[in-house]
C-alpha cells in the first residue's frame, strides 16, 4: 500500500524558513516522482514543485521560484526547503506520487495517484 508523510509543518514569521520532508513506503522514488502541493483556505490546490524519482530533474511554480528548492534525500524522502516565506504562502502543505516520467515531472492535482494527510504551515508575525 502506498503511503505518503509529511512532516516539519509550523509557525514562522514572514522572511523565516521551513523545511518540509515527505517519507514514503509502499513504493521507493525508483517508482514515481514526487509533487509538493498546497491548498489555502477558500482556494484550490495548486501545484508547488515536483521532482523526478532520479531527482535530476525539477519543477516550480512561479510563486516560489528562487524561494523553494525541492530534493531528492535518499530512495524513500523528499524534502522541500522554504525560504523568504511570505504570508500568502499560508496553506496545508501535501504531498503526492506523480508518474513516474523521467524527462520531466507533471505538477497538476489530476496526476496525484496518492496523497499524504498534509500538514499545516502558517507564516505570520
Amino acid at each position: 500500500q502506498l503511503q505518503l508523510v509529511e512532516s516539519g509543518g509550523g509557525l514562522v514569521q514572514p522572511g523565516g524558513s521551513l523545511r518540509l520532508s515527505c517519507a514514503v513506503s509502499g513504493f521507493t522514488l525508483d517508482d514515481y516522482n514526487i509533487g509538493w502541493f498546497r491548498q489555502a483556505p477558500g482556494k484550490e490546490r495548486e501545484g508547488v514543485s515536483c521532482i523526478t524519482g532520479s531527482g535530476e530533474i525539477t519543477k516550480y511554480a512561479d510563486p516560489v521560484k528562487g524561494r523553494f528548492t525541492i530534493s531528492k534525500d535518499n530512495k524513500s524522502t523528499v524534502s522541500l526547503q522554504m525560504r523568504s516565506l511570505k504570508p500568502e504562502d499560508t496553506a496545508v502543505y501535501y504531498c503526492g506520487s506523480l508518474p513516474p516520467t523521467q524527462d520531466m515531472c507533471i505538477l497538476r492535482t489530476r496526476y496525484v495517484r496518492s496523497w499524504g494527510q498534509g500538514i499545516q504551515v502558517t507564516v505570520s508575525s
